[in-house]
């Protein structure tokens, strides 16, 4: 009986400090277990000497392998390239830091074995990370799952696995800035979380700390990937506009009355308060447009400019199963 192949995919800018130890802990996990293995490196243009230890690795070892992306794709994009690239029964998707400890992945694969197509990773804790951080990245969680009716769950990354069909299905998304993280809810299939606590990074900084662009990107993403409360909100706050006309042209006339003069005032509030919420009205609407235009430009999300050990798969050659 032919055993099944578990692909893990590894999407990273920069990681020579952490390659070694990583690569060491995935051959020490896949050692002796009865499925086989490979280890899809997606190499987003680093500037540092991680394809020299890949390819170090690879040498020593055929389920290292890696592709190098013709340009900056991006982490999510990464991991699209990764999964396309593929061909585990089982592909499961991480970072490269460590902060996500392979030696969680028998017990992803145990869930996958039991029927799940889908198998999300939850932290119950967060070593080693700074406080404001974690506020920021809870509160932006928080914001996704609300404005998507809780379709989000908060406190699951990107480290995460799906079956080959529901890899293929994910890959047959053709979304650009795709949030991955909500496109693996909501694809549905059976689907389950594992708990973990997430450690400390093992060497170096991250790539995103603070209030950096690619997190209030992904936090855009997410909300406008999966709801329209923004565009409804811009509504609402125009009929509560609306309905605050008569207040103020009725306090216009009591101070009027009383001999005083409110005009000023009055015209003042009214301006700034259309002013704002047609300015308003045109970001979020913006917003939408552009990834509108996005999709429909349809350029590939990735563009691969070497691999080892691999078949090089064009973003637009990949086709559902």
């Amino acid at each position: 009986m032919k055993s099944d192949l578990v692909s893990i995919i590894l999407s990273f800018r920069n990681e020579e400090d952490n390659l070694p130890e990583l690569i060491r802990r995935l051959q020490a996990m896949a050692d002796g277990r009865p499925e086989g293995y490979e280890f899809i490196f997606v190499n987003d243009c680093s500037t540092d000497r991680s394809v020299a230890i890949l390819t170090q690795a690879r040498a020593g070892d055929p389920r290292v392998k890696f592709i190098t992306t013709a340009r900056r794709a991006g982490p999510s994009e990464g991991v699209l390239a990764g999964l396309a690239a593929a061909t585990g029964d089982a592909r499961i998707y991480m970072d490269c830091d460590l902060q996500d400890p392979p030696e969680l992945v028998p017990l992803l694969l145990a869930e996958w074995r039991a029927g799940h197509d889908v198998v999300h990773t939850r932290r119950i804790a967060r070593h080693g990370e700074a406080p404001l951080r974690m506020w920021l990245t809870r509160r932006a969680y928080e914001l996704i799952n609300w404005t998507s009716r809780g379709q989000m769950p908060i406190e699951s990354g990107d480290f995460k696995l799906l079956s080959r069909r529901a890899a293929q299905h994910m890959l047959s998304l053709r979304e650009q800035d795709p949030y991955i993280r909500g496109l693996a809810v909501w694809m549905g299939f059976r689907q389950v979380f594992v708990d973990y606590e997430r450690q400390p990074r093992h060497c170096g900084e991250s790539k995103f700390s603070g209030l950096h662009r690619n997190a209030v990107k992904t936090m855009v993403s997410g909300v406008t990937s999966f709801s329209f409360l923004p565009i409804y909100v811009v509504v609402w706050a125009g009929l509560a506009g609306l309905a605050l006309v008569p207040l103020l042209v009725l306090a216009g006339l009591l101070a009027l009355a009383v001999g005083a003069s409110a005009s000023g005032w009055l015209i003042a509030a009214l301006a700034v308060f259309f002013w704002g919420s047609l300015m308003a009205a045109m970001g979020v609407t913006g917003v939408y447009v552009a990834r509108v235009y996005k999709d429909v430009r349809g350029r590939p999300r990735w563009l691969v400019a070497e691999a080892e050990g691999v078949e090089i798969v064009p973003d637009r050659a990949v086709t559902q199963a």
